[in-house]
């Protein structure tokens, strides 16, 4: 089974309030049963309309990769993108086709 890992690789924001407006994220299934290990990934962002009046704003420097892959995983499908992730994953390991020489 691939370990999956999340990640926010970059935030935007407005610098009148700080407001995150878009976050990159990437999702990454790798594979370390081998001598080295093998990873495949998506990758793709969010975009968000920040409300600095709202009780549930978060300042940008009280925010966590945690608190924003929340964000993220409200808008994308979370096991969607881990099992597309899996699928290529897959094809690295077990490939279709190959190239070389029989001597």
């Amino acid at each position: 089974m691939a370990e999956i890992k999340w990640t926010v690789s970059q935030l935007e924001r407005t610098t009148t309030d700080g407001g995150v407006i878009t976050a990159h994220w990437r999702c990454t299934a790798t594979d370390n049963t081998g001598e080295e290990p093998i990873s495949a990934g998506c990758y793709g962002s969010c975009s968000f309309e920040p409300d600095p009046t709202s009780e549930s704003f978060i300042p940008f420097d009280q925010l966590t990769e945690e608190i924003v892959l929340g964000w993220v995983y409200g808008l994308v499908d979370k096991e969607v993108m881990e099992q597309n992730c899996n699928e290529k994953l897959d094809k690295l390991l077990n490939p279709e086709r190959v190239a070389g020489l029989p001597w």
